[in-house]
């Protein structure tokens, strides 16, 4: 993911997914000798590397590119107490924690990074975390 200010951005993401267990930080070397910092999570991970270009037009997650970004939390109660951070950092919560219809079980909570980037943290009973 590229964002406007990694010193905004790693700490946010570094808060909201550690206690759902991303724990783990690399830093490698990108294509153009910029920093990318790589968190770690269960099964997967998500890189963060700040923007280098100048100007073009604010995001949107209807244009080419990425939508919104979901992350697995362990139990309905981690969705609740990550939204409960989320609003004591002021973020934007587009909806929930609530049930979606998704399918059975479905339980997330919809909202925006600093730059705009639409997340979600989401349970389904039965599926790894």
């Amino acid at each position: 993911m590229v964002v406007s200010s990694i010193e905004r951005s790693l700490p946010f993401y570094r808060e909201l997914l550690g206690p759902i267990g991303w724990h783990g930080l690399s830093e490698v070397e990108g294509e153009r000798g910029e920093t990318i910092w790589y968190l770690v999570g269960p099964g997967s991970s998500v890189g963060l590397r700040e923007a280098t270009a100048e100007g073009g037009l604010p995001y949107d997650r209807y244009r080419v590119g990425l939508h919104h970004l979901a992350f697995e939390a362990p139990s309905r109660a981690a969705v609740n107490e990550r939204a409960e951070w989320l609003q004591g950092q002021g973020v934007e919560i587009e909806s929930g924690p609530e049930e979606y219809w998704y399918m059975p079980g479905y339980y997330a909570v919809f909202f925006y990074d600093p730059d705009g980037i639409k997340l979600e943290i989401l349970n389904v009973p039965g599926h790894a975390a």
